[in-house]
C-alpha cells in the first residue's frame, strides 16, 4: 500500500473510533465531511435538541451519509437528561426506580424512554448508571444509583437494559468498574476507588455482571483510579481493566466506550490527545468527546494524535484496526436493533404516563406530613437550590413550586443558593419566613445531607416554623420524625409534580 493510501485508511480507522459531540441544531458541514470519510459516531447533547421532530430531522441528515450511524445520547432520564432538558424529565430517574423496587416497571420505564429515543432517531443510549451509591458523599453518582444495595442495582441495571433495548435503542453501561463509592467529581479531578479485589467483587461488579448477562452491548469506563487492579492508571486508560477484568473475567466482547475523554481526571496529566491515545492503547473502542471540547478542531486533533502514535509506534495499528471493527460491528447491531424495536408511542414526551405513575410509587412521607396534607392555602415555597454536578444540566429546571403553583394558584415562591446566604444578600427571615406568615410554608431541599449550608437553613426555618413541610429531592439523609417531610429520591420535573400532587390530595398514603 502506497503511504498515501496507508495514511488515508489510517485515518479513516481513527475517525471511527471516535464519538464527537457538535454544537448547533442543524449537522455542520464538517461533520457530515467526517461521516464520509469513516467517522462512525456522533454524540448529541441538549444544545443540539430543541423538539422531537427537530432531532428526527437532523439524525436523518446525519444517517443520509452513512445509514449505520451511530448516534448517541447521555439520556438517564431523571436529574441527567438531554432529551427534555429545556422541560426536566417526564420519567424519574434511577434511585425512585431502586426505592419502589419494581423491576417490571423499570423495564416500563426505559422501555418509554426507548421509544422516545427511537422516534428521534437515536440508537445508543449512555445508560444506565450501574455505579452501586456506597458512599453517600459522592458528588457525582447520588442519585443517579439505583441505590446502595448491590442486588437491588444489579436488578434494575437488568431491568433498565431489556426495557430500553426492546424499544431498538442500545443501552451502555456505565461507569465501569464502579463510579459509586468515591468522594471526587470526576469533571474536575481524579478520584481514586481505594476497595481490595474481594470488596470490588462483592460491592461494584454486581451490576456490570447483570449487565453483561442482560444482553448490554456496549459499556462506559470510568475516569478513577482502582489501585487495587492497576495503581498508577485510570480504568479508562487501564488494559488491566478494561481487558483483564472487563473482557476475560467477566467475559464481556461488545463495545468499550469512554467517559468524555475531555474530562480533568484524565487531561490533567495527559492531555485530551494523550488520553484518547492511551485508552485506545488500554483496549477502549469509543472515545466519546464533545460534551465541552465540541469543535472540527478537537476531532483534527485526535484524528492526528492517533495516526501518529501508530506511525510512531506507541499505538499498534491492530489495537486501532480492532477497535474500528467492534464498532462497526456495533453499528450493524445496534441498527438492526433500532429497525426490530417496538415503536409504540413513539415521539411522546410523557408516552403512556408511565413516568408520572412511577415517580408517584417512589414518594414517601412521615407521619407527621400524612398528618397535615392536604395542603388547603396557597403555600410559600423555599427551594434550596445547590451548585449541581456537570453532569446535570444547568438548563434543567425542577423543583415543586412550578407544579404546586399549578395546583394551587395564589402559591408564591423564592430560590436561595448558598453562595447567597453566605454572602449575606439574601436573608432567610425576609425572603422565605416573611413571605409565610399566615400560609404554609414547604421547604424544598435537593441532598440536604451533603450540603451544610442547605442542612443549616433546612434546621433553622423548621425551628422558627414547626409546621413546615419539608420535601427532599435527593438522597434522604437522616429524616427527623418530629418533621413533616416527603421524599422523592429524585429532582425530576415527574418527582416534582408527584410532589405536588401528594401535597395537595388528601390520597396522601
Amino acid at each position: 500500500m502506497s503511504s498515501s493510501k496507508h495514511s488515508s485508511a489510517l485515518r479513516r480507522l481513527a475517525l471511527s473510533v471516535l464519538q464527537p459531540g457538535f454544537v448547533g441544531t442543524e449537522a455542520p458541514d464538517w461533520i457530515l465531511r467526517d461521516i464520509g470519510d469513516g467517522l462512525a459516531s456522533v454524540v448529541l447533547f441538549s444544545r443540539n435538541i430543541v423538539s422531537a421532530e427537530q432531532v428526527a430531522r437532523l439524525t436523518g441528515r446525519l444517517r443520509a451519509e452513512n445509514p449505520d450511524l451511530i448516534v448517541a445520547i447521555d439520556e438517564e432520564a431523571g436529574d441527567v437528561t438531554r432529551i427534555e432538558s429545556a422541560t426536566g424529565s417526564s420519567r424519574p430517574g434511577n434511585f425512585a426506580l431502586g426505592t419502589v423496587d419494581d423491576a417490571e416497571l423499570t423495564e416500563a420505564v426505559a422501555a418509554d424512554l426507548g421509544r422516545q429515543l427511537r422516534a428521534a432517531g437515536v440508537s445508543l443510549d449512555y445508560a444506565p448508571s450501574a455505579d452501586v451509591n456506597s458512599n453517600p458523599d459522592n458528588p457525582i453518582i447520588g442519585v443517579r444509583s439505583f441505590g446502595s444495595d448491590p442486588d437491588v442495582v444489579s436488578r434494575h441495571t437488568a431491568a433498565w437494559i431489556r426495557g430500553l433495548q426492546s424499544s431498538g435503542v442500545a443501552a451502555c453501561a456505565k461507569h465501569f468498574p464502579g463510579h459509586g463509592d468515591v468522594a471526587v467529581d470526576s469533571h474536575h479531578d481524579l478520584p481514586s476507588y481505594p476497595a481490595g479485589r474481594e470488596e470490588i467483587a462483592a460491592q461494584a461488579l454486581p451490576p456490570f455482571r447483570a449487565a453483561v448477562a442482560a444482553g448490554v452491548r456496549a459499556v462506559m469506563s470510568g475516569h478513577l483510579l482502582v489501585p487495587a487492579y492497576d495503581p498508577d492508571l485510570p480504568a479508562t486508560l487501564s488494559r488491566r481493566i478494561l481487558h483483564g477484568l472487563l473482557r476475560e473475567e467477566l467475559g464481556f466482547d461488545g463495545l468499550v466506550v469512554s467517559d468524555a475523554i475531555e474530562m480533568g481526571a484524565v487531561t490533567r496529566r495527559y492531555g485530551i490527545d494523550g488520553a484518547t491515545v492511551k485508552a485506545v492503547a488500554a483496549g477502549v473502542d469509543a472515545v466519546c468527546v464533545g460534551g465541552e471540547s465540541a469543535e472540527e478542531a478537537t476531532v483534527a486533533l485526535l484524528v492526528e494524535a492517533l495516526t501518529t502514535a501508530v506511525t510512531g509506534g506507541e499505538l499498534p495499528e491492530e489495537r486501532l484496526a480492532g477497535a474500528a471493527d467492534r464498532v462497526r460491528e456495533f453499528a450493524r447491531w445496534s441498527a438492526g436493533l433500532r429497525a426490530a424495536g417496538d415503536a409504540g408511542t413513539a415521539g411522546t414526551t410523557a408516552g403512556d404516563g408511565i413516568g408520572h405513575v412511577a415517580a408517584r410509587r417512589a414518594v414517601r412521607l412521615t407521619g407527621a406530613a400524612r398528618a397535615v396534607l392536604p395542603l388547603t392555602a396557597a403555600p410559600h415555597v423555599v427551594e434550596l437550590a445547590p451548585v449541581t454536578n456537570m453532569a446535570i444540566g444547568k438548563e434543567t429546571p425542577w423543583g415543586v413550586a412550578g407544579p404546586l403553583r399549578d395546583r394551587l394558584p395564589g402559591t408564591t415562591s423564592v430560590r436561595v443558593r448558598g453562595q447567597e446566604l453566605e454572602e449575606g444578600t439574601v436573608a432567610l427571615e425576609r425572603c422565605a419566613l416573611e413571605p409565610a406568615a399566615g400560609r404554609p410554608l414547604v421547604i424544598v431541599a435537593r441532598d440536604a445531607a451533603r450540603h451544610a449550608w442547605m442542612s443549616r437553613a433546612v434546621t433553622g426555618l423548621t425551628a422558627a416554623r414547626p409546621d413546615a413541610i419539608v420535601v427532599e429531592m435527593g438522597l434522604p439523609g437522616i429524616s427527623t420524625t418530629a418533621a413533616a417531610q416527603i421524599f422523592t429520591h429524585g429532582a425530576s420535573a415527574a418527582s416534582g409534580a408527584a410532589a405536588a400532587e401528594v401535597l395537595t390530595t388528601t390520597s396522601a398514603g
